[in-house]
């Protein structure tokens, strides 16, 4: 008998429909999956064969065909043993047929019958509700994360037996309760939070800007300074996650098995910190499962890199592409998956390699060609990606052990959601919502200079050298520091000090 079961499979971080066919017939005791599974596939008609059983369901010592429609479709992942299991039992009547079409199942079986978590929820239930499919069955331990797709009825259970006594009618379950993610209480509590950074005022205005405006910043400084406490202290003041952004990394995350299984939806930027000896897959993706890499785990959040120069070159520089697209593409064998990839990026790094080039309390001890070696590790096209360079100054004592509470994060997040929403007023309609990620006919349109202001670009561009990729950020920052002022028109004064955050490369590379 011939039954067809509905299920997912996963593409990157989209779900795709996939009929689960199970053909029983007489013949030799057989079991074999076909449609291009993985080995977690493979495997799972053993955890299937010892479920069902252990389930109180009869096995016939039949031949068990199992195809997963599209054939030329890759499928991974554990999640398809609950529908090879239901299709079994629908194939051999110990499930009722037309009860059963009216499901989706997905969930990894344990040889005792007990389901077991699996990834990418969310984005199956997405493509559950866009192919149509009104009910869907999965793991009691997905049910908080389920809970916030609208348009699916889920069902969530512990074992394979519960399950299929509910297809049956024996028992009856209720879909779970859905959410609203606005519903959720936020996290407004960080344990880095810029009250607690002494002095820096010059970084702390920079940090204000880049997370006005979502632009790239460069830490420069003296090991020490303060430079990583004030990296920290970025997720604090940056604007919340509206609930496109919280399911859209949430899907990444699921997918990584990185969600959380007891919030099930994450409602705060992530703040990814890879370690400087991370490899090219490690950051952009990859792998024989494609699985996305820190530079999409830090979608709509932030991207940390402690330690710049210490980074293999070659590490730093892939990541010049996913930058200016705001995706990267992963390319393996038979597919390639792209995957989100919109961060803010946060690099700190030492002036020299003893680290007090340039600095006023400590004496640099190399020579002028270690530090040009050392500088030399970062290529220009990769400084003109980072919109701002910011030199970090040592801490005096003074400053340590004055008892006076800096500005709190929460008053700079306040300047920083009302220069956010000008630009999302500004950008209604667009695929971009902040300044960094403005067009070029955007530029044009929002980052008129007056004469004066173009006269002092003008200078600037042919004194220090700068590409034209340098020439647009600093417009946008200047954009950006005229949002903060909540001036309409870029004026002199927001440019002089946009191009003043331009100025160290050139004095550090030239």
């Amino acid at each position: 008998m011939l039954s067809i079961i509905k299920s997912f499979a996963l593409n990157g971080i989209d779900g795709h429909e996939v009929k689960v066919e199970v053909d029983i017939h007489s013949g030799l005791p057989g079991f074999e999956i076909t449609g291009l599974g993985d080995k977690a596939v493979k495997e799972s008609k053993e955890r299937v064969k010892s479920a069902i059983k252990n389930s109180g369901f009869l096995l016939s010592p039949k031949d068990i065909t199992v195809n997963l429609s599209p054939a030329d479709m890759k499928k991974e992942g554990s999640h398809f043993d609950l529908p090879i299991a239901i299709g079994i039992l629908c194939a051999t009547g110990q499930l009722g047929v037309t009860q059963t079409k009216e499901y989706a199942y997905v969930g990894e079986l344990s040889l005792d019958g007990s389901l077991s978590r699996v990834k990418g929820i969310l984005s199956m239930l997405t493509e559950a509700k866009e192919v149509g499919i009104k009910k869907v069955i999965i793991p009691v331990s997905n049910a908080i994360e389920a809970c916030y797709i609208d348009g699916v009825e889920v069902y969530a259970f512990d074992n394979l037996a519960d399950a299929c006594a509910h297809v049956n009618g024996e028992k009856t379950v209720l879909p779970i309760e859905q959410k609203e993610i606005s519903t959720i209480s936020k996290n407004t509590h960080y344990e880095e939070d810029f009250k607690f950074v002494k002095g820096q005022a010059f970084a702390k205005r920079a940090l204000e800007i880049a997370a006005a405006g979502g632009h790239n910043i460069l830490l420069i400084g003296p090991p020490g300074g303060g430079k990583t406490m004030l990296a920290k202290c970025i997720p604090s003041i940056l604007p919340q996650m509206s609930p496109k952004e919280c399911l859209e990394t949430t899907k990444i995350h699921s997918i990584s098995n990185k969600a959380d299984e007891f919030k099930g939806i994450i409602t705060n930027r992530p703040f990814r910190t890879p370690h400087h000896t991370s490899s090219r897959i490690a950051l952009v993706g990859g792998g024989s499962s494609a699985l996305p890499g820190e530079i999409s785990l830090a979608h709509n959040g932030v991207l940390f890199l402690d330690e710049f120069l210490e980074y293999a070159r070659g590490t730093v520089e892939i990541l010049r592409q996913p930058l200016e697209s705001k995706n990267v593409a992963v390319a393996r064998a038979m597919r390639t998956i792209t995957y989100p990839a919109d961060f803010m990026l946060v690099a700190s790094m030492n002036p020299c390699p003893c680290g007090h080039y340039g600095s006023k309390i400590n004496e640099c001890s190399c020579n002028p060609n270690s530090i040009s070696k050392y500088m030399s590790r970062m290529s220009g096209p990769m400084l003109d990606r980072i919109d701002l360079h910011i030199e970090v100054e040592a801490v005096t004592y003074d400053e340590l052990s004055d008892t006076s509470e800096s500005e709190h994060s929460f008053a700079i997040k306040e300047r920083v959601n009302k220069a956010r929403s000008i630009q999302h007023s500004r950008f209604n309609g667009q695929e971009f919502l902040s300044n960094a990620s403005m067009s070029h006919a955007s530029l044009k349109k929002y980052c008129a200079l007056d004469e004066k202001s173009e006269e002092l670009l003008r200078r600037v561009f042919d004194k220090l050298g700068l590409s034209a990729r340098a020439y647009s950020r600093i417009l946008k920052v200047a954009r950006t520091i005229a949002d903060l002022d909540n001036k309409e028109n870029i004026v002199f004064n927001h440019l002089a000090e946009a191009i003043s955050y331009r100025s160290l490369d050139r004095a550090y590379w030239k």
